[in-house]
């Protein structure tokens, strides 16, 4: 009965809307290839969830959202051709998505030139609002820094004087992440902490081979895999085959339910990592609302939602929340409307900053939990134990930090001003 009643509000909203014409286009530039393709089809199911439930409640200034694509391949050069023509061709008013931090900052710079909002879904690079930043982009998740100070604060209570060794994807992300989490667990001498670059995206298993071969020469207390997607997911499965779990706490900075269903539940076993969200977090904290998203999301898809999801399913109401408050889908008032908010989603309440615009919001570390418990969920999908947490304000990188960078990249200390500032 309850689906029935579902599919009725649906055909009269849709019925409501359609009289008012024209569609509002959003753009997702997400990686339906790839490797970090598990990431990015989360953000499709989550994306087409948010436009059927925005439907069903009017659209948006009364008229139907309708989601155009384009797949990115988690390469920046796609990305920039593909959001040229999801703004020029297919007319969206927002463009949303990543799981590459290269391709969003590369989405930022084209939306920031035809003065569009775009909304980083899945990027972890401290640049893309930090020395990359523009006044069109907002990124909903955390970053590297807000990552690595969460992780930092359990690394270095249960792991002090270690010696580390970094594994790390070569480019935007892997750099940053790194240079995060040296500074934080106090681990930048790099004779003693080595570290080893692999390809991006170009990565094979040779690569890994190479690289879980010099951990296993270099012997550190925890060995640090700055990787995401397939890319994590086949190092640390080729780490546990050569035996360096029993030696080593493997740590994962950026860690996602995908990259850990990839690796399996035996492989992620006891590994550490930290993470913006998961689908443990409304029930262990009593967030109603975004209880009621895993549960009509696990409904629809038969599994439970991962980051990457809970964020392109906020940036799309978000979005409509910007437009109804401004009565506008123009770009500049949309950002207006957006920089200094506070809004509640899927957790606690998460603020855009209005400097860099970051969310701020609440983080946590996670354990990764025994085969056994992971096996005994429905779906066989319960990986993460919450271990420890920060709040967003403590998190995130401060005003004078981020002035630092930006005057290091040679960037202005404030983001360009919009037409009429």
């Amino acid at each position: 009965m309850r689906n029935f009643f579902v599919v009725m509000l649906c055909v009269a909203g849709f019925c409501t809307i359609a009289a008012g014409g024209e569609t509002v286009k959003v753009g997702l530039n997400y990686p339906k290839t790839g490797p970090y393709a598990a990431e990015g089809l989360d953000q499709w199911r989550a994306a087409n969830m948010a436009v059927e439930e925005i439907n069903a409640a009017g659209g948006i200034l009364g008229k139907p959202v309708e989601i155009v694509w384009r797949d990115s391949q988690s390469k920046p050069d796609i990305a920039t051709t593909n959001v040229i023509e999801l703004i020029d061709q297919e007319g969206a008013k927002m463009i949303f998505g990543g799981s590459s931090s290269g391709v969003a900052v590369a989405a930022g710079k084209v939306c920031q030139e035809k003065g569009v909002p775009f909304f980083g879904t899945l990027t972890y690079s401290t640049d893309t609002t930090g020395k990359d930043g523009h006044r069109y982009t907002f990124r909903e998740c955390y970053d590297s820094w807000m990552a690595a100070k969460v992780l930092s604060s359990y690394l270095k209570k249960n792991f002090p004087n270690k010696k580390y060794f970094y594994i790390t994807a070569d480019y935007t992300w892997g750099h940053t992440t790194e240079d995060s989490m040296r500074k934080l667990t106090d681990t930048t001498d790099k004779s003693k902490h080595k570290s080893m670059l692999t390809p991006f995206p170009t990565a094979t298993d040779a690569d890994f081979q190479k690289a879980v071969a010099m951990a296993k020469l270099v012997k550190p207390d925890v060995l640090v895999l700055v990787l995401f997607g397939n890319d994590m997911s086949n190092c640390i499965r080729q780490a546990t085959a050569a035996g360096l779990k029993s030696n080593m706490q493997i740590v994962v900075p950026n860690l996602t339910l995908g990259m850990a269903e990839g690796g399996g539940p035996k492989v992620m076993e006891g590994v550490i990592g930290a993470l913006p969200w998961c689908w443990r977090v409304p029930g262990k904290y009593n967030y109603p609302r975004g209880q009621e998203f895993i549960d009509a999301f696990a409904a629809k898809y038969n599994r439970y939602p991962s980051t990457s999801g809970g964020s392109a399913y906020t940036i799309l109401h978000q979005f409509k929340d910007a437009a109804e408050r401004t009565k506008s889908l123009d770009g500049k008032d949309l950002v207006k409307a957006l920089e200094g908010y506070t809004y509640t989603s899927l957790k606690d309440p998460q603020q855009w900053r209005d400097f860099d615009h970051q969310s701020v919001q609440t983080v946590y570390t996670v354990k990764c939990k025994p085969q056994a418990e992971v096996m005994k969920d429905r779906y066989q999908l319960d990986y993460f134990e919450i271990i420890d947490s920060m709040p967003g304000d403590e998190a995130a990188c401060t005003r004078q930090e981020w002035d630092a960078a930006r005057k290091t990249a040679g960037q202005p200390t404030q983001l360009e001003p919009l037409a009429g500032e």
